[in-house]
């Protein structure tokens, strides 16, 4: 993306801030007021109507830019046969106009929906906010519930850690049950967190279901191999999120990749190592597994699209976190215009695919079937990255 092009967009951004109507409204249908929370940095970037940045964009601008950009190409283009949309674009990490104030001063109040691609304290607030209004909340990116309980208006898009453990958990349960199994990890209280959701799924009633091994590696990556059986499957959890672990882990495994019959399964933001998105010869040839909520080939109608617009509006490429800010605008704008009444009865009542497959359900912390602490979503796909190249696996 050139820069010039950046700063004008940020500009009309600010400008546009904090309203932008559809243009195509139908007259007689209801119009539904959306909040669409982005980290734009807006007040750290600029200086009145300077820019503090001469040379260099930063870089820490660009998730909440590029999804913005995604959400309006979908308030341009997505047809609207239920009803109108007044979207609203707030910029969550603004210092002079904080979530906190918003709420304060009653400038949400008569929002109908919430879509945030937010965290940490700003999640917090829009998600307290939302469940004391009975609003509902689409978090789009956060893949954390954030300590969230007794809030059935939050949905989390982007499925949680736990849910990924679940899933991997689910797939090893049905194909490997006789399979050697490792949970490789380090030390360190993320690992640990791993290992608890592992060794809870595993012991339902105190008893293993599945032999799952936990070998830990703080240094000598190659002692995993000794723990190998040439004559089964061998079966790697990748139970930690650090980059350096996951690529030293990938490496004596694909070392040894002739002898033995190795499968490594890493945790959900492998997806981002860069470690795996390039071609490196010491990994050619092997796969490496994870899961992920997202999966598009970036070939269909949509990103076609998407992709013409980006380039003749901004001269570049879409990121990623344009298609999911078009994907989610799109798809829950949609879906609220159907079932304003009762929209959290109907999360997945939508009659279009636009990239992923949903599969919202309700969650209880502390015991299934109680009262509801939030929606997430738990359809996950097996995705598969061999030299650099990421493909559905199953």
């Amino acid at each position: 993306m050139k820069k010039k092009i950046c700063l004008a967009f940020l500009w009309l951004i600010i400008c546009k801030l904090p309203a932008y109507a559809q243009d195509s409204t139908t007259s007689g249908f209801k119009t539904y007021k959306v909040g669409i929370f982005a980290p734009l940095f807006l007040d750290s970037v600029f200086r009145g109507e300077n820019f503090k940045y001469d040379k260099n964009f930063p870089r820490f601008v660009v998730p909440g830019l590029d999804f913005v950009q995604g959400a309006q190409i979908a308030l341009d283009s997505m047809p609207l046969p239920n009803g109108n949309i007044d979207a609203h674009f707030f910029d969550s990490k603004s210092t002079l106009t904080t979530i906190a104030t918003l709420i304060s001063e009653k400038k949400l109040d008569s929002l109908n929906l919430i879509i945030g691609s937010v965290k940490d304290e700003e999640y917090t607030e829009l998600a307290n906010f939302a469940a004391e209004k009975n609003i509902p909340f689409i978090s789009a990116t956060y893949p954390n519930d954030g300590g969230i309980t007794g809030n059935p208006f939050l949905v989390i898009v982007n499925s949680t850690l736990k849910a990924h453990c679940e899933a991997i958990y689910s797939y090893l349960l049905q194909n490997h049950g006789t399979d050697k199994i490792f949970l490789a990890r380090r030390t360190g209280s993320q690992e640990d967190k791993v290992a608890g959701y592992f060794s809870t799924m595993n012991k339902p009633d105190g008893k293993p279901l599945l032999n799952i091994q936990t070998v830990t590696i703080d240094s000598n990556f190659n002692s995993i191999k000794y723990k190998f059986d040439s004559t089964k499957a061998n079966i790697i959890i990748g139970g930690s999120l650090d980059e350096e672990f996951a690529y030293s882990l990938a490496a004596a495994a694909a070392a040894v990749k002739k002898k033995y019959d190795i499968t490594l399964i890493g945790m959900p933001n492998w997806d981002g190592f860069q470690s795996f998105s390039t071609t490196k010869k010491n990994l050619a040839d092997f796969p490496v597994f994870f899961t992920s909520p997202y999966f598009n080939y970036k070939w269909d109608n949509y990103s076609k699209m998407i992709q013409d617009v980006y380039l003749k509006k901004y001269k570049g490429k879409p990121s990623d976190y344009t298609y999911k800010g078009f994907e989610t605008i799109f798809v829950f704008t949609r879906l609220f215009t159907r079932y304003p009444d009762n929209f959290m009865d109907h999360l997945n009542d939508y009659a279009y695919k636009v990239f992923s497959e949903y599969n919202f359900k309700p969650v209880s912390i502390k015991k299934p079937g109680e009262k509801t602490d939030y929606f997430e979503n738990k359809h996950l796909y097996f995705l598969k990255s061999v030299n650099g190249v990421v493909t559905k696996a199953w």
